[in-house]
């Protein structure tokens, strides 16, 4: 097979020497992406994070990653304020999770070239309850928890808390209906099955 265009993924085995906080097993990260901060980053059990897709933790920030998470190709984790991304979480394509923010008023001077005593910045530690997933091109901006069960469409604005196990869409984000508990069943199955494997 040409490996021309099939960059493929390190695993876990490649990642054990790279200082990441703490890693898992069965992880895959394309060898394509841009991971800073490795030793503010933890890793849980069966986590791919697919091509050009950016983590950045420096300084005192920080990325949490439960097991059973798939992160899309384009996505950003910003992670300067904390970004936690708890068990069974999804993001779609092109999903941007920012814990921090510049000041949009004029007000205040912007971006990370100017000294820290012109700028106001909003920042806070955005979490990912247990089994979200988040649609492509959706935006999620800082001191934000999404709970548990919710799903949030496609090109979506989240600006602030969201209530649990609901369908939410928009700019900003409002909730449709509820979500189906069903997945946490089969959470359940999947468990039993894996234990039963031995894995």
């Amino acid at each position: 097979m040409s490996q021309l265009f099939n960059v493929g993924y390190f695993n876990e085995e490649d990642l054990k020497n790279e200082g990441f906080k703490s890693l898992g097993e069965n992880v895959r990260i394309s060898r394509n992406c841009t991971i800073i901060g490795t030793h503010n980053i933890s890793i849980g059990d069966n986590v791919r994070i697919d091509e050009y897709s950016s983590i950045i933790a420096s300084e005192t920030g920080y990325v949490r990653l439960g097991s059973f998470i798939h992160i899309a190709g384009y996505c950003l984790l910003s992670g300067g304020s904390g970004v936690v991304l708890e068990d069974f979480t999804g993001l779609s394509h092109g999903v941007h999770i920012y814990s921090r923010t510049d000041d949009y008023s004029g007000n205040h001077l912007t971006n990370p070239t100017v000294p820290k005593k012109y700028l106001c910045l909003s920042e806070g530690e955005v979490k990912l309850k247990r089994h979200v997933i988040v649609g492509s091109g959706s935006v999620i901006l800082p001191k934000v928890t999404i709970g548990e069960g919710c799903s949030i469409g496609a090109l979506s604005l989240v600006t602030k808390d969201i209530d649990e196990w609901g369908v939410y869409f928009g700019c900003p984000v409002k909730r449709l209906k509820n979500r189906s508990k069903r997945l946490l069943d089969l959470e359940k199955e999947l468990i039993i099955e894996r234990a039963r494997k031995g894995k």
